[in-house]
């Protein structure tokens, strides 16, 4: 009863505001036109311009369709500029609650009166966003903060709206043939796990704090501090920050900014955090994101609103970073080939056809100068070409897949003739240089030798028991098994004794001279496990 009364409230704003207006095109199959012009509200007239009857539409529809809103916003490439304009107010300026309301709500949560935490408190909301607003207070030793506050009974709003998409999903599967490869209800599990997290302020307290050990000291990003005694699930109390809005661009212009500059860092922030650290800010909206003016001639980002982070496994880091390497270099066979090993297209897939269809996609694309190349184009047309191939969404992807078009757009707004791949070709090349050169390869051995040692054990009765076997049936043993064995036993031996010296000093220390004789044997510990495995 409830998701009906949901859909008929979508389907009342939509009425209200007229949004099939924004849909309806000369273009569109006869029957879609017919089936529009047949709509019941079609004879309610709305004068309010489009992009504000989009934008109010939005808000009035909570939380979930307010984010989708913020996402288009930042494309200002794939909009038009009263649209974009418009749902740039999507932002930090959705209608907040009361300031009264607010204040009971930080008492309840953090158990004391708002005189009491607070030196001075501002019940006026600074901001407010889709799920929270924030408020202006001081500290008893004089600190400036802000208070996060989670707005009042979201969390029912948002349980109504994921089961209407989980509906959605369904229906999408079982009668649509595109259902199976788009995967959309774990698409949707995997934005109900994320909005959810975005709803615990102590999560995102933490979040903040790990992004902003992993930007220490660094002149790319700044993170403020989180003062953790005033934290809870639904209130969070964090530094202060005075910056310039990032899509303020005639602010920016005005203080000196470099704009190219500052498009650039914004792409090597997003490299260093999905590659780096497999941390990623995964809601880097222009409402979230300031600029320092304190050093216009470099630049640094100040990073809110950490209540969605994303992250990859090695294997996925891997896969991604040699895909977009691989498309960096207009290498379409290895492209094909990654998809297939990976798993996202099924395993029968020929590689020559999808290498052909990638190649068809890519190539009128390259033609163009570098700076004229969006990703968020190549992406669309490839997952047009993927049908073909039965390719299925992946649900781990989608995040980054959202802040990488978030960043293209944004770097957009700043600098139009923003390079994207220029700039990040030589990060993931050297990205992919430390992690299979002979020094990333020495470092993953220190990192899992303690892993191996607990091991040592059962490899050891394990060679007991080989050799007993050979002792008993030695006949049964053909010589070349033998050998490779052996040469297999050695080298695990050895790596693992090297290993067990390196572990204790430290990685920075590693190759000194005392640490050179352990590093050797490892080295012909590999050498001889690779060559068994050869054999």
């Amino acid at each position: 009863m409830v998701q009906l009364l949901r859909l008929f409230k979508i389907t009342r704003v939509v009425a209200k505001y007229r949004l099939d207006e924004l849909v309806y095109h000369p273009q569109l199959p006869w029957y879609l036109r017919f089936a529009l012009l047949l709509l019941p509200w079609r004879w309610i007239k709305n004068p309010a311009p489009r992009a504000e009857r989009l934008r109010k539409a939005l808000e009035e529809l909570g939380p979930i369709f307010v984010k989708f809103g913020q996402l288009l916003s930042t494309r200002r490439d794939l909009l038009p500029d009263d649209v974009a304009d418009e749902l740039k107010k999507l932002q930090d300026q959705v209608p907040p609650f009361s300031g009264t309301l607010a204040t009971k709500l930080i008492e309840q949560s953090l158990g004391k009166t708002v005189d009491e935490l607070f030196a001075d408190f501002d019940p006026k909301p600074m901001a407010s966003a889709s799920v929270a607003q924030v408020h202006l207070a001081k500290l008893a030793d004089g600190k400036q903060v802000v208070v996060k506050v989670i707005r009042p009974g979201i969390n029912k709003v948002i349980k109504q709206d994921m089961t209407i998409l989980y509906f959605m999903a369904k229906l999408l599967v079982a009668f649509s043939t595109e259902g199976k490869r788009l995967r959309p209800v774990e698409v949707v599990a995997d934005y109900e796990h994320t909005i959810f997290d975005e709803l615990d302020l102590q999560r995102e307290a933490a979040n903040a704090s790990q992004l902003r050990r992993n930007f220490a000291n660094s002149d790319l990003l700044y993170v403020p501090q989180v003062f953790w005694d005033y934290c809870s699930r639904s209130v969070m109390v964090m530094e202060r920050i005075y910056g310039i809005p990032v899509a303020e661009i005639d602010q920016l212009k005005a203080h000196g900014i470099d704009m190219q500059k500052l498009a650039v860092r914004g792409v090597e922030i997003f490299f260093t955090q999905v590659f780096r650290d497999s941390f990623f800010h995964a809601d880097m909206h222009p409402g979230n994101i300031f600029v320092s003016p304190h050093e216009p001639e470099s630049p640094q980002y100040i990073a809110i609103d950490c209540g969605i982070v994303g992250s990859l496994t090695a294997e996925d880091q891997s896969y991604l970073a040699r895909n977009l390497l691989a498309f960096f270099n207009q290498d379409y066979r290895q492209v094909a080939q990654l998809h297939i090993d990976s798993g996202w297209v099924p395993k029968h897939t020929r590689v020559n056809e999808l290498e052909s269809a990638i190649r068809a996609v890519c190539e009128p694309i390259f033609e163009k100068p570098l700076k004229d190349i969006s990703f968020g184009q190549v992406l669309l047309r490839l997952f047009q070409t993927a049908r073909r191939f039965n390719m299925e969404v992946q649900p781990q992807l989608v995040l980054l897949q959202k802040t990488l078009l978030n960043i293209e757009g944004l770097g957009r707004q700043l600098y139009p003739d923003l390079d994207l791949w220029h700039t990040g070709k030589p990060f993931l090349e050297q990205w992919m240089k430390d992690r299979v050169g002979p020094l990333g390869v020495l470092k993953h051995i220190h990192q899992q030798a303690p892993e191996w040692l607990e091991q040592a054990p059962i490899i050891s009765q394990n060679v007991l028991h080989w050799l007993e076997q050979r002792a008993q049936a030695p006949t049964q043993i053909t010589k070349q098994p033998s050998t490779t064995n052996k040469r297999y036993l050695i080298g695990l031996l050895l790596v693992a004794g090297s290993a067990a010296s390196l572990i204790w000093p430290d990685w920075t220390q590693l190759f000194n001279q005392a640490n050179l004789p352990s590093i050797a044997v490892g080295v012909v510990g590999l050498y001889l496990i690779l060559n068994e495995k050869k054999a």
